[in-house]
């Protein structure tokens, strides 16, 4: 064999090589990407069933005739807002979460008014349906919790692997990008001031 030939095949073999590991490194890509897309639908998945447990809080409280009326509109009208608001999940870039979590804050927000409010309501704080209600209520926002902070470590591992050398190379040239975190609401950093 000559020395012309030899030198081909090992450019043949070497670009093999690469191919086939651009391929794998693009795989591999898939799987994660799709690993975020599935636990985004977990996330959403929680949030639609805090969503759809408000309208029965909201009809039982509506029971008690002298409830401000006021407070049950904001839930209801941050409800609409935070169900209208939708990501798309090929889509779930830094600027897309901050609008759905700016919705479901502002309804998170709403609750914590209408359930303060319902401290001045010793029937209703004692009501077996509403008392339930609560209790769904709290372990929904647990598992919203739990289900974002799944999604941010399943994203941390998307995003860190399009962005390692010389993988995101192969990221660049067939468009994978990075995917947004939820981040803590403002304020959170805060811890509220207790008075007695």
């Amino acid at each position: 064999m000559n020395k012309k030939k030899r030198t081909w095949i090992i450019i043949a073999v070497i670009v093999l090589l690469a191919i086939l590991w651009g391929v794998k490194k693009y795989n591999g890509f898939v799987t994660l990407e799709e690993g975020v897309t599935g636990q985004w639908a977990n996330v959403e998945t929680q949030y639609q069933r805090r969503a759809d447990l408000i309208p029965n809080l909201v009809n039982t409280v509506k029971g008690y005739a002298d409830f401000e009326q006021e407070t049950l509109t904001q839930v209801i009208e941050a409800r609409a807002k935070a169900t209208s608001v939708t990501v798309d999940p090929s889509n779930l870039n830094p600027q897309s979460l901050a609008a759905f979590q700016e919705a479901q804050d502002g309804l998170s927000s709403a609750l914590s008014r209408l359930l303060v409010t319902v401290e001045r309501y010793p029937d209703l704080k004692a009501n077996q349906n509403f008392m339930d209600l609560q209790h769904q209520l709290e372990g929904t926002e647990n598992r919203i919790a739990v289900e974002r902070r799944k999604f941010n470590e399943i994203t941390r591992g998307f995003n860190t692997a399009i962005r390692k050398f010389p993988a995101s190379m192969v990221a660049g040239i067939t468009g994978f990008g990075k995917k947004g975190y939820f981040k803590a609401a403002t304020g959170s950093e805060t811890a509220p001031e207790v008075s007695f």
